[in-house]
């Protein structure tokens, strides 16, 4: 930690010299506050949504209809958190995830700050927590979220594996709490 006007703070978890509006692959995971199970649970490795599980899996699903530039591949929304992989893809048609999985290492120019990861993040976060409060549901997210930038096609496929079957192994999740 270090201090700013006097005051501790936490470190930013981000890459200092990333734009995270650059075209790449970024892999997500979003936790619920204190890892409250809002989502639903998971019995014999298949996870079973709540109400509130299915508008966390429907307002992902929609996230491209708020941020065009976006391109959705696997995720999974799990009893306390949800797992995704994104393409932020500001290219011209044809460009593949290829090209896209190997992005250039741009410096933060603190571009248009709609058009990032946070701003996606912060809009999913934003339509799950209306969903919620439509109806009537006590919810919270966690106020971070992890991301990783994606940087080659190995490493792609073996966290769009980690992602698909994370609920075969939940109990040996890290967010997993018996309960």
């Amino acid at each position: 930690m270090s201090l700013y006007k006097n005051k501790y703070r936490i470190e930013p978890a981000r890459m200092p010299s990333w734009d995270y509006g650059t075209n790449a692959a970024y892999f997500v995971t979003i936790c619920t506050y204190q890892r409250e199970e809002y989502f639903g649970n998971i019995k014999e490795g298949v996870m079973h949504l709540s109400a509130l599980g299915k508008a966390a899996h429907n307002c992902w699903l929609a996230i491209p209809e708020h941020f065009a530039f976006v391109n959705l591949d696997v995720h999974v929304v799990m009893p306390n958190h949800l797992h995704g992989i994104f393409i932020i893809n500001k290219q011209p048609a044809g460009d593949t995830i290829i090209q896209v999985l190997q992005p250039d290492k741009p410096t933060n120019l603190f571009g248009p700050q709609s058009q990032n990861l946070a701003s996606i993040i912060r809009g999913y976060k934003i339509g799950v927590t209306k969903e919620a409060k439509s109806k009537n549901a006590p919810f919270r997210w966690q106020s971070r979220f992890h991301e990783h930038v994606i940087r080659d096609h190995d490493a792609y496929l073996n966290i769009r594996n980690y992602i698909l079957t994370n609920p075969e192994n939940w109990e040996k999740d890290k967010f997993y709490t018996r309960r």
